[in-house]
């Protein structure tokens, strides 16, 4: 049986307003709700939310003896409010591996707790060439001296304060989201594209009737960037997790943009063999484009269940996203590929 046709539009349109949804680990409400506001247009799934905060899709399959589950990341890189300097300016703390010269220049919203926003760009403190001269290009980035130069008029800590702008409060960076010929670049494509993927895969089978072999629960968590989003919130007596993370490009790796890729090792060690040889020939069967890829500088989901103690096969795919924590970018290819592989997974025996 041919695998049901993906929405590209869909599936494009639902990745752009979701990169447009600011959701930085501990701050991510907004983008949970996106994800599940889709969802409930699909009336067969059961939507809950765990006390963490993650969202939790649940869709009864054809049979109920060997359930399953698939796992994706709404959570992004971003920071928090550190110290207001007495000029007013703010110094950040970073969320996850967040690259400093990655944001470096680009525009931002600190939250307050107040429930506001105030508009500003994260700099270099000595960005100015014209005062500071070589020193601008051969400083190194660290948290100490960058900063967030806000667009209001403040001179001082008292000004800024002023504004509702306190410590601890969340500050997300703009992700430059721009689609062409097929090309997706954006920030934080680690993970929302990979959370299209499986979006558009569930539409799929949903449009044309189908039904997955096995009852299956979607799990998109909300903590992932700081190492521990799905150890909680995924039932124990799951048989198989499938994590659908972005796929590392760069020299010496296996993966790229037009393609997607099965990850069998990284910086946790082997993923279950068994259920990597399935995805393996389930791509083979359906004729999906992929690469095998091993990743030293990675960790997933999967690993924070299999950590929290979770008794299950994990097998790891994903989109190839290029320059990944920083300014990325996929292809179309490669994300039509991904959802033909989870649905793939889902309607198989």
């Amino acid at each position: 049986m041919p695998l049901p046709a993906i929405d590209q539009q869909y599936m494009m349109q639902f990745l752009v307003d979701l990169l447009n949804t600011p959701s930085p680990t501990g701050y991510s409400e907004a983008g949970i709700a996106f994800v599940e506001n889709a969802l409930k247009s699909f009336p067969h799934l059961t939507l809950t939310r765990t006390r963490k905060g993650a969202l939790v899709a649940r869709w009864e399959g054809k049979k109920s003896d060997a359930p399953r589950a698939l796992t994706a990341h709404v959570d992004t890189l971003g920071a928090m409010v550190k110290e207001i300097k007495p000029n007013g300016r703010l110094k950040l703390s970073r969320i996850g591996g967040l690259l400093l010269n990655g944001v470096e220049t680009e525009g931002c919203w600190v939250f307050t707790n107040s429930g506001g926003r105030v508009r500003g760009s994260y700099l270099f403190e000595k960005a100015s060439s014209h005062v500071h001269g070589a020193l601008v290009n051969e400083t190194k980035r660290t948290e100490e001296n960058m900063e967030i130069r806000l667009d209001a008029r403040t001179k001082s800590a008292d000004d800024t304060r002023a504004l509702g702008i306190q410590v601890g409060d969340f500050v997300s960076f703009d992700p430059r989201v721009e689609v062409t010929d097929g090309f997706v670049r954006s920030r934080f494509l680690d993970d929302k594209a990979c959370v299209a993927t499986i979006v558009a895969s569930i539409k799929a089978l949903f449009d044309t009737g189908l039904q997955p072999a096995q009852s299956v629960y979607f799990h998109f968590s909300n903590y992932e960037e700081v190492g521990h989003g799905a150890s909680a919130g995924i039932p124990h007596y799951v048989h198989e997790l499938l994590t659908v993370d972005m796929a590392a490009i760069g020299e010496g790796q296996n993966s790229d943009e037009y393609s997607t890729s099965l990850c069998v090792k990284d910086s946790g060690g082997p993923y279950h063999h068994g259920l990597s040889q399935k995805m393996r020939a389930l791509a083979e069967k359906h004729a999906i484009p992929f690469k095998t890829d091993i990743y030293p500088y990675y960790g997933s989901d999967g690993e924070a269940f299999w950590r929290a103690g979770g008794d299950v096969a994990v097998a790891l795919i994903g989109p190839g996203v290029d320059a990944s924590h920083n300014y990325e970018r996929t292809h179309l290819d490669a994300l039509v590929a991904t959802s033909n592989w989870i649905s793939a997974y889902l309607l198989a025996d």
